[in-house]
């Protein structure tokens, strides 16, 4: 099985890190195939990079359809998932999306531990339907790239953020980052409930899509485009709204 690891900003040092966490966590057939977008936000952290980095993402994906198995986005916001998923010919995860769900199987509510501010993850827990399920979110004061360079640094943050979702009734607690990508294994030894890495969950998501052979939607608004013009996209891209690639 050869699954793409779709970073949406780009930051290469991100990119790598989550690579390597899903290479920890795929079975022995699964290739982990990495991949930066060529433009976009170094890292995401507003509702405007959001949407750029979509285009990105979505242009970086279509250079892959055929060549793939699945696709897991190594993203928290799970940028263009949607679109992603309706576009693409092969299953694809959201790395925040599949970690909520896992909270999901594993307790009553989950909790998110991330950076920046919190709205924008609410919403998206939201989209997913599992508003009911949170049992709440903390922020700590830390950044993508410091996740990066100080890793024990921020993880002692992060357990501190933990612990203050343990407390709000939480049984299990999303690392919702893609820098946070491996801290699962980093911190869980001390931490007082389970810790979900999306790229782990992710990954392990992806394997049970492609083993399943669900067969793509052929109607609603998950079928492929057929038919659309565009100017300007990146041939790859624009070939997939017309549906000749």
């Amino acid at each position: 099985m050869r699954l793409l690891v779709a970073n949406a900003n780009t930051t290469e040092a991100i990119t790598q890190a989550c690579a390597d966490a899903a290479r920890a966590a795929a079975a022995p057939d699964t290739e982990i195939i990495a991949a930066t977008p060529r433009f976009g936000p170094a890292v995401i952290s507003s509702r405007a990079e959001n949407v750029i980095a979509g285009h990105a993402l979505l242009e970086l994906l279509a250079e892959h359809a055929g060549r793939i198995d699945a696709c897991l986005l190594a993203v928290s916001h799970d940028t263009a998932l949607e679109a992603a998923r309706q576009m693409m010919p092969c299953p694809v995860v959201g790395m925040t999306e599949a970690a909520c769900f896992t909270g999901c199987l594993v307790g009553g509510r989950f909790g998110i531990v991330t950076f920046g501010a919190l709205d924008t993850y609410r919403e998206l827990v939201g989209r997913h339907g599992l508003a009911s399920r949170l049992a709440g979110l903390v922020s700590v004061n830390a950044t993508p790239p410091e996740a990066v360079a100080d890793p024990e640094g921020v993880g002692r943050k992060v357990l501190v953020g933990i612990g203050e979702l343990a407390a709000m009734g939480a049984d299990s607690v999303v690392l919702a980052g893609a820098a946070l990508a491996g801290y699962d294994r980093r911190l869980q030894a001390e931490a007082p409930v389970a810790l979900l890495d999306g790229m782990a969950c992710g990954v392990r998501m992806a394997e049970m899509l492609v083993a399943l052979q669900l067969p793509k939607p052929r109607s609603g608004s998950y079928a492929a485009c057929a038919g659309r013009e565009s100017l300007g996209l990146a041939p790859a891209l624009a070939g997939m709204l017309r549906g000749s690639s």
